[in-house]
């Protein structure tokens, strides 16, 4: 993912804005960044309303906390690194307090995140095919122990590079590799009938 040195200066820009009391500055950074966000937490949590909830708290944690942000660090960074502490947070008591999901089996909602495998053809068998190994993806990746689920998410499908994963999920690069090349194995595991 390349760096967008003229996004980093207006979200600088916005933060101290916001950091000034003007308020208002929060809706520009939402713009930029909401959509993103929600789909990197969708992809943690693997629902939508939970990934809704979250985003929105993340915000409410920008506002909050606007006086802790240094204007050095990239905008992006801070606010994924929120969104993940809050994920690992939600699935701690997620742990805790189990909910079964009447929509939990429903392929339209899981097709729904924008993670899907396309189809080569548009035949039926293999769009069929093609959502199956989509979902067998998305599954495995679910199931993933908690560290190589958020290497996985940030590096493959939110294309952040292993310097800023490392910063999001505050660890070492060396760790995010680590965790990178153990969640690969564990997924072609997991996925050779699909391989």
């Amino acid at each position: 993912m390349s760096i967008d040195i003229d996004a980093d200066a207006q979200d600088r820009g916005d933060m101290e804005r916001l950091m000034a009391g003007q308020d208002t500055a929060l809706n520009d950074l939402m713009e930029r960044h909401a959509t993103p966000l929600f789909h990197f937490l969708c992809r943690m949590t693997g629902n939508e309303d939970d990934a809704n909830d979250l985003a929105q708290e993340t915000f409410v944690r920008v506002f909050k906390s606007c006086k802790s942000y240094r204007t050095e660090q990239r905008f992006s960074t801070w606010l994924f690194t929120i969104a993940a502490n809050l994920a690992r947070n939600h699935f701690r008591w997620r742990s805790r307090h189990p909910n079964l999901s009447l929509d939990a089996e429903n392929p339209a909602t899981e097709q729904s995140l924008g993670s899907t495998l396309p189809a080569n053809t548009p035949t039926p068998k293999e769009a069929a095919v093609a959502g199956e190994r989509a979902q067998a993806v998305r599954d495995a990746v679910k199931n993933l122990p908690e560290e190589m689920r958020e290497a996985i998410v940030l590096c493959e499908w939110e294309e952040r590079g292993v310097a800023e994963a490392a910063a999001i999920l505050e660890t070492t690069p060396k760790a995010v590799e680590s965790r990178l090349y153990r969640a690969r194995q564990l997924l072609r595991e997991r996925l050779k009938s699909w391989l």
